[in-house]
């Protein structure tokens, strides 16, 4: 993990299971960022022992709140810009066909799609400032990147997991976030931003016991395999969906 090199990165959905595990695994590295921003106050025990991390308030679903998140970071980081944004933040209804509701739907679409889609468009300035402050006219993550935390569960082409959760709404909501991540590859290619879906796999959180099964995969595997494909990512990958092994994903 010694080659991986984020200066200033943002977690969004940090207070538990993948995006705290982003956090510590971030903290961690031999060479750690030096700014780790990440939106929830449980993590103060944490930051006072970490002056590099910087505890944001934001409520990804209130754009009010998005955009004073991105003056307060813009402001900590002094004229530099911000070289990643991982949009972690979700939620899952564990409703099935029959039971999908107006509100749950529209709750679930409101902070799993369009929140990515808020929080990429208020970060723009300073995710190609970063672009424009690295050298080289090649795209990376230690560069400038979006990186959204999807499922393949998202996945129209294998429908995994149906016969466990029926989950639509949240299914539905990856799906489109599968899509909004195209859209920023092709959008913001010209600034040199890199966009990329990852899947992190069936991970034991607590939305991933949602069904009440026990995942495979630990935090600290997915964590762990997601910045080693992350350290490596280049322009050919811009747009792609894939898994915390870097295997591309079906659409």
């Amino acid at each position: 993990m010694a080659g991986v090199c984020f200066r200033s990165v943002l977690v969004t959905g940090a207070n538990r299971g993948i995006g705290l595990g982003f956090v510590r695994h971030l903290l961690a590295l031999p060479n750690p960022p030096e700014w780790v921003f990440a939106q929830v106050k449980e993590l103060q025990q944490l930051a006072s022992k970490h002056p590099n991390l910087v505890i944001v308030p934001l409520e990804v679903t209130d754009p009010a709140s998005i955009k004073a998140a991105a003056a307060s970071v813009g402001e900590r980081l002094k004229g530099s810009g911000l070289n990643l944004l991982i949009n972690n933040a979700a939620v899952l209804k564990t409703n099935s066909l029959d039971t999908e509701t107006l509100k749950d739907m529209s709750d679930v679409y409101t902070t799993n799609t369009i929140a990515p889609l808020l929080l990429g468009q208020a970060f723009l300035p300073l995710l190609k400032k970063a672009a424009q402050e690295s050298p080289g006219s090649g795209m990376s993550c230690s560069k400038a990147a979006i990186i959204n935390i999807s499922s393949i569960g998202g996945s129209i082409s294998s429908f995994a997991g149906w016969d466990v959760m029926e989950i639509v709404s949240y299914r539905c909501s990856k799906a489109a976030l599968n899509m909004l991540t195209r859209c920023q590859s092709m959008g913001y290619r010209e600034h040199g931003i890199l966009c990329v879906a990852f899947h992190p796999g069936w991970v034991q959180t607590d939305m991933g016991s949602a069904a009440g099964h026990t995942p495979p995969l630990t935090v600290d595997a997915s964590i762990g395999g997601m910045l080693k494909v992350l350290s490596n990512l280049s322009d050919k990958d811009s747009g792609s969906f894939l898994d915390w092994e870097g295997n591309v994903v079906a659409w």
